[in-house]
């Protein structure tokens, strides 16, 4: 091969590994799978070692995990937490018992199921536990200590004093904790997690602890790093020894010097896969004696004690049976495939998503195709490829009907989903409530998520206007309500009525219309009858407003549910007019603003109300119309906007000073 074309290949591949690593370890949003990223990161293995004469210090092959956040305080690792390096076949385990085997004698290998989570450290003063924090590139991680502590199944307190110990070991989601967290992030139109690792990774760097309480993360220790006090000679000693201080190690592990032993055991891991609730991606091999491993040392990146086992991604053969059109509780159509069953890592699959029409169009999907399905991650069964398409088959459209309430659905330009924008339609009803009672919405304080999937489980509320209806005593009798708690919250959704008009815009839930949208809007039609009868070009004079929106609002009161919806609410005594604005000056008159990041004292509700009343306008994005970008901590692209554009940028002391004369 040419120079020039293998230097534009390792340019290539590095530029691709560096931002898919960016992806999965820094921003916990994956876009490929790992045995694709394993592929990419294979080949540059392989040029590297057929052109070392090109290969440099900053190579994603010299490096551990992802940089470390400047979220958490920096911890610097004594003990270093490397990575492993990947065998895909298990010839390839074979030339590591060999390596082993020329340069330590009389090895024993220990095997255990290599789980996918987020490596982690803990340390323990006198049995106490002390700090934990993320492995980040193998020398410097991010202190989690407090969010550590929400874990429950990591002990507080040893079984017995040791002076110091610290543990490495494995923070994971399990399968049916992450079906769960999908679940309720779909109900809360959130951006749901692509697979349990990044599931846990996210929930352990979240700066507010109680959020990390509530994803039910878990634990595997696996390691010990450092002990004083104690000695330990070999892995499997450790491991007991973990056991014993009440660390839960893994379910399983095996112990031979015969290699081939280790070989069948790790073909038993692969095929108890399904049988787990944990996610695992492999099987890890170690040299089980602790002198050994000092022997056998480490390379730049990777112990020569240790080797990790890649399982592939396992793919059948099998036909689409039909398909199932689902609404979910955002309104969006979702194709899903049923498919004739088939056996993927130890469990029966008869059902994937098909995603959306694109996804269906652009692999040709049809009932009665003949597709190849495997496992992403271990976890969600997907189609991979059409293998064929036998004659008589007809390519597969999405209803242009709701099959919920049977109202006509859309496809805005941007989206590729299908969506029913019917307010009244039955499938989406929770989300609805949910978005209806939340804080930029009609704020109704202390009506969250349970309480509504009660009221709509007992067939009490069928619409946002049954709020308004509700008794103390028919709220009384729900689960942990007492009479005064309800009381509480009869009293909350009576003050509701008396918000402003934008609030109660926003929470009809108009796709396109957010809470600043809302405000604009109201500001230009301040009675609900004149938001409803507005056209698409009066709509679209609005400062900030484009044609999509304009046209999202029409459509949505072109529903006759829609409108007998705020009919009602108006009969039952919800506010439909926009208050007079106060504004205290006018030294912003004609400015427009944009917030970023996180301001040391002011929300960012409180610093647009400020500029509002002072005369100023805010937006969302940055344009050549911005006046200034006020900025706080953690800024994002805006503030680079920003500067490209050069637009004036605030901080908050700016502002005040300004407001102050």
């Amino acid at each position: 091969m040419e120079k020039k074309p293998v230097e534009s290949e390792f340019r290539e591949l590095r530029e691709q590994i560096r931002y898919h690593s960016r992806k999965y370890y820094t921003e916990d949003d994956p876009e490929i799978s790992d045995f694709e990223y394993d592929r990419l990161y294979r080949r540059l293995e392989e040029l590297e070692a057929r052109h070392p004469e090109l290969v440099t210090g900053d190579s994603p092959t010299r490096q551990v995990g992802g940089p470390v956040y400047n979220t958490f305080a920096e911890v610097v690792h004594e003990v270093p937490m490397e990575s492993l390096h990947d065998s895909f076949s298990e010839d390839e385990l074979r030339d590591f018992d060999r390596r082993v085997r020329e340069a330590a004698d009389g090895p024993e290998y220990i095997v255990e199921p290599k789980f996918d989570g987020l490596s982690v450290a803990l340390e323990y003063v006198d049995g106490v536990f002390t700090r934990g924090s993320t492995r980040g590139d193998g020398r410097r991680g991010e202190d989690v200590t407090e969010n550590i502590r929400t874990i429950k199944s990591v002990p507080k307190k040893l079984k017995s004093p040791i002076p110091f110990l610290e543990v490495r070991g494995e923070v994971y989601l399990s399968d049916s904790g992450f079906e769960k967290l999908c679940e309720r992030q779909e109900l809360l139109e959130e951006k749901p997690f692509k697979n349990p690792r990044n599931a846990a990774a996210g929930s352990l760097r979240q700066k507010d602890p109680r959020i990390t309480a509530s994803r039910g993360l878990d634990i595997f220790v696996f390691n010990v790093q450092q002990i004083r006090g104690e000695e330990l000679t070999c892995h499997d000693q450790a491991l007991e020894r973990l056991r014993e201080l009440g660390f839960p190690v893994p379910p399983s592990y095996f112990k031979s010097d015969d290699m081939e032993k280790i070989i069948e055991f790790i073909r038993e891991i692969g095929g108890k896969r399904g049988e787990y609730d944990f996610p695992i991606d492999g099987a890890v091999v170690k040299v089980n004696q602790f002198s050994l491993r000092e022997e056998l040392g480490s390379t730049a990146k990777f112990p020569r004690w240790a080797e990790a086992f890649k399982y592939p991604p396992e793919e059948k053969e099998t036909t689409l049976l039909g398909i199932e059109i689902n609404v979910g509780r955002t309104g969006v159509l979702t194709p899903t495939g049923i498919f004739e069953p088939v056996t993927l890592a130890g469990t029966t699959v008869s059902r994937a998503t098909l995603h959306n029409q694109d996804f269906i169009t652009e692999k040709d999907v049809r009932v009665g195709s003949r597709v190849i399905l495997r496992k992403a991650g271990e976890i969600i069964p997907e189609v991979v490829s059409v293998v064929e398409n036998p004659e008589g088959t007809e390519p597969f459209l999405l209803p242009e009907l709701c099959p919920s309430c049977g109202e006509p659905v859309s496809r805005p330009e941007d989206e590729a989903a299908v969506r029913c924008t019917n307010p009244q339609c039955p499938a989406q009803l929770l989300r609805h409530l949910i978005h209806f009672a939340s804080r930029d919405a009609m704020d109704i304080d202390g009506l969250g998520p349970a309480i509504l999937e009660q009221l709509t489980r007992e067939g009490m509320v069928s619409s946002p206007a049954d709020l308004y209806t509700l008794t103390a005593e028919q709220l009384s009798g729900l689960e942990r309500m007492g009479q005064k708690s309800a009381e509480n919250l009869i009293n909350a959704i009576e003050k509701s009525k008396s918000n402003d008009l934008h609030r109660l815009v926003y929470a009809l839930g108009i796709p396109h219309i957010g809470a600043k949208a809302a405000q604009l809007l109201c500001a230009s039609f301040p009675k609900m009858e004149r938001v409803m009868s507005a056209t698409v070009d009066e709509l679209s004079e609005i400062n900030g407003f484009g044609g999509v929106m304009a046209e999202e609002i029409v459509d949505f009161f072109s529903h006759a549910g829609a409108r007998e919806l705020v009919e009602r609410l108006e009969g039952l005594g919800v506010n439909m007019q926009a208050a007079q604005r106060e504004q205290a000056g006018s030294l912003f008159e004609g400015r427009t603003f944009v917030l970023t990041g996180t301001l040391p004292t002011l929300s960012r509700k409180e610093a647009s109300e400020l500029i509002q009343k002072n005369g100023g306008k805010v937006t969302g994005s940055v344009s050549k119309k911005t006046s200034y970008v006020l900025a706080g901590e953690d800024p994002g692209s805006k503030l680079e906007k920003a500067d490209a554009l050069g637009i004036p940028v605030l901080s908050e002391e700016q502002l005040m000073a300004m407001l102050n004369g």
